[in-house]
C-alpha cells in the first residue's frame, strides 16, 4: 500500500514576532491575500481522495479558502504547550529562561505542563501511520507549520532535536510518499521556483 500525502502549511494568522503558542487566531489580512495568490497553484491538490486539516482556525480557513473542504483531525493539532498557551516565545523567555532552555535542548522535557517535543512528533507520526488508503491514493492535509515539521522528523526518522532546524513557511508544501513506517520525502522539480 503506497500512497502520497501532501502537507500544506496554513497561511499566517499574525506576523512572525506576534506568533503565540497554540495560536487560535484566524487568518490575518496578509494570510488571506497569500491564500488568494497561492490558490491557482494549490487548487489542483483538491483532487485528493482524502482531505484533512488541523483544528486551528488558520488551518481550517486555509483549507476552506482553497476549496478543499477538509476533515478536521484532532491528531493534527499543534503541540500542547500547557501553561504557555497564548503566550509569545519572547514573553516566556523573559520570565522563564531556564525552562525555555530545557524545552529547547531536551526533546523529552515539557516544563510548560503540556506535551514534550518527542510526544508531539510521536502523536503526529501515529496519525501518519494510520491513514486509511488504497494503493496509490492521494491525500492532503492543511496543518500548522509545527505539525508539518513534526511529520517531517517522523518520516525521516530524524532525531527530535532536528525539529528546531527546519523552517516551514506559510503555504509551503511537503510531500510524503510510502506507507506506514516507511516514508519518503519527495521534492518535486516544479516546486523548486
Amino acid at each position: 500500500m503506497t500512497f502520497r500525502l501532501t502537507l500544506i502549511a496554513a497561511a499566517r494568522s499574525s506576523s512572525r514576532l506576534g506568533e503565540r503558542f497554540e495560536d487560535e487566531r484566524p487568518l490575518d489580512v496578509e494570510g488571506r491575500i497569500a491564500v488568494e495568490r497561492a490558490a491557482p497553484a494549490l487548487l489542483p491538490l483538491a483532487a485528493a481522495e482524502l482531505r484533512y486539516c488541523s483544528p486551528s482556525p488558520r488551518s481550517r480557513e486555509t483549507g476552506g479558502a482553497l476549496g478543499f473542504t477538509p476533515l478536521v483531525q484532532l491528531a493534527l493539532r499543534d503541540c500542547d504547550m500547557g501553561r504557555w498557551r497564548g503566550r509569545t516565545l519572547a514573553d516566556v523567555m523573559a520570565r522563564e529562561p531556564a525552562t525555555v532552555d530545557a524545552w529547547l535542548t531536551d526533546p523529552c522535557s515539557a516544563p510548560h505542563g503540556g506535551e514534550s517535543l518527542l510526544e508531539f512528533i510521536t502523536r503526529v507520526g501515529g496519525w501518519l501511520d494510520t491513514r486509511p488508503a488504497e494503493e496509490h491514493s492521494k491525500m492532503l492535509a492543511v496543518a500548522d507549520p509545527g505539525v508539518i515539521r513534526a511529520a517531517m522528523m517522523y518520516a525521516l526518522k530524524a532525531p527530535p532535536h532536528c525539529y528546531w532546524n527546519v523552517d516551514i513557511q506559510p503555504l509551503a508544501t511537503l510531500v510524503l510518499t510510502g506507507q506506514p513506517g516507511q516514508w519518503r520525502l519527495r521534492i518535486d522539480a516544479d516546486a523548486l521556483r
